[in-house]
């Protein structure tokens, strides 16, 4: 059973955070969050573990930021 790995692991945490705001730039609300879920879906099928998957869906619905936050 794998379990979801959160410790950083990527090398250029900077560069991807641009990369990913950077996706954004130009669009509409709407067509961010296609593509945002766009990426999310090729991740989880990157990883392909749904246990996994389940895991980080529920750290992230319960990692709460104050109004207007994130």
């Amino acid at each position: 059973m794998a379990k979801l790995m959160t410790e950083a692991r990527i090398a250029d945490p900077d560069g991807i955070y641009e990369a990913l705001v950077a996706m954004h730039e130009g669009r509409g609300l709407e067509e961010s969050l296609k593509l945002q879920a766009k990426l999310i879906l090729l991740l989880a099928n990157h990883i392909g573990d749904d246990e996994v998957v389940r895991e980080a869906i529920a750290l992230a619905a319960a990692a709460r930021s104050p109004a207007g936050h994130g």
